[in-house]
Formats: C-alpha cells, structure tokens, sequence
C-alpha cells in the first residue's frame, strides 16, 4: 500500500496567527522530524479524527527539514477545530498529494513571478521560499501580492523581515483599499500587475481568488506573455486525493493525480468546467 494513504500522528509544536482568520501550524512527527518529504506545491490531508478531513497546502519549503507548516483559513468544521488547537495537540496527517510545481524541471535557470491573492500565497509560500533556498539556480524573482487590507496580508513579518532584502527578489505589495496605517500601494492585484508592467519572458505563478485569476491572466496576455509560461493550482478542488471519489474530475483528467498544478495551456483543453 502507498505509504501517503497511511495517516501518520503529528504534533503541533507552534502556532502562529498570521490575520484575524488564518493561523500558521506547525507539524512535527512523534519524536521530532517530518512526518514526510514532498516538494514545493504538494498538499496533505489532515484530520481530526471524529471531526473532519481536509486538503491543504504545504506552505513551508522542502528545505526545512524539522517540520512543516500549514496556513489555514477559518472557513468551516474542520477549521473552526483547528484554530481552537493549542501546542502539543495532535492530528493526523497524510501525503503527499499531487504533482507540485516543477521546481527542478521548466522553473530552474528561469526568472520568476510570483502572483498571489489573499490566502492564495500560501501555495505559492513554499515555492518562494525554495527559490531563495536555491537562489544559484534561479533568475531575477518578482512577488506581487495584495489582499484586502494590510491586516489580511498573511506571513507579512516574514515577507518584510526575511523576502525584502533577498539578493535578486523583489516583493511588490498591495491592498484593495486606503488604510491610515499603510503607505503602500492601494490597488487590486490585477491592476497592479498591469501598472508594473513585466518582461513577458518571466514564468508566471499565481494562485488567488478566482476572479482575480480572470483578470490576472488577462492583465498578462496583454502585456505578452504566454499561457505556456503561466502556472496555477487548483488545490481546492481535490477530495480523496488519490483518483478514486470522482470528484474532482474535470473532462478526462483528475485534480488529484494530474495535477494540482497545471500550466494554463493545459487548462485550455479541459471543459469549462474549472
């Protein structure tokens, strides 16, 4: 039996709040270490037995080797239990699912852009921070990200304690709206990308709301840039994970197993369904 399908018990050794609704976890494996390897763009199942299961991403990066972290937002059963958890409890957790973002194939030697939106930048968290692990392999690197407010910004003291001031990596923030507090840029992140005007020679991944991956994707066939070159996740439609609820099933291909990751050209051949 494929080990991913065995549910391993973890320990939550940290728990960070990032906004007023997503938190940070920690997960250990019983004794310390990971309970798995996976690369950048993999997600895990996890549960509270009696509770609930569900699919989230793996936020920090392969590189980290004590743990791994998950960005969960506040939006239902399973996550209301989970932002009641304190250090030291359990859950369980299996993986790793999916086809992650080809981190070490079309992504290496190539300069990034990195698009997200809201909680959309928790897929992509483990890919930036990979990037700058491996920075030799990699070229010039752009982050845009916006969310409403500056208060829903997730893993903000990261991004300006640790992001901002990376050799060769650019971080572009926006919120949708003027705050008192904010001196930034106020836009939406469409807009934004637009006003930034980037070389469309860049190997785009976004991640976000879907409407602002409408018009993310508009705002870069217009400034040149080709779907072939444009990856997204689509993390959220998956369920079992391993090909066999049917769920997640769009025209002949599975979330799960073919993706989540998928370049937009790839996209382009499935039904509208997504």
């Amino acid at each position: 039996m494929n080990n991913s399908l065995i549910p391993m018990l973890g320990v939550v050794t940290a728990i960070r709040r990032d906004t007023p609704d997503v938190k940070t976890f920690r997960v250990e494996a019983i004794g310390g270490g990971k309970c798995f390897e996976h690369i950048p763009g993999q997600c895990a199942m996890l549960s509270i037995p009696g509770v609930s299961e569900a699919m989230f991403s793996i936020t920090s990066s392969p590189t980290v080797k004590e743990y791994q972290e998950f960005s969960i937002k506040k939006c239902g059963v399973l996550t209301e239990w989970l932002h009641q958890m304190e250090v030291g409890q359990q859950v369980t957790i299996r993986g790793p699912y999916g086809n992650g973002f080809p981190v070490e194939g079309d992504l290496k030697g190539k300069d990034l852009l990195f698009i997200a939106g809201g909680i959309g930048l928790a897929p992509l968290h483990s890919v930036i921070n990979y990037v700058r692990d491996n920075r030799e392999n990699y070229g010039t690197v752009d982050v845009v990200y916006g969310s409403r407010s500056a208060d829903d910004l997730v893993d903000l003291r990261e991004i300006q304690e640790e992001w901002i001031g990376t050799p060769g990596l650019n971080v572009h923030l926006t919120i949708d709206r003027p705050q008192d507090s904010w001196d930034g840029h106020v836009g939406f992140v469409p807009s934004y990308v637009t006003e930034l005007g980037f070389d469309p020679n860049k190997t785009v991944l976004v991640c976000g709301p879907p409407i602002m991956i409408k018009f993310v994707l508009k705002a870069l066939m217009d400034l040149g840039f080709s779907r072939t070159n444009i990856y997204t996740t689509m993390e959220l439609r998956m369920k079992c994970a391993i090909g066999k609820c049917g769920r997640c099933n769009i025209g002949d291909k599975y979330v799960c197993k073919d993706g989540p990751v998928f370049r937009f050209d790839e996209l382009d051949e499935l039904p509208n369904e997504y």
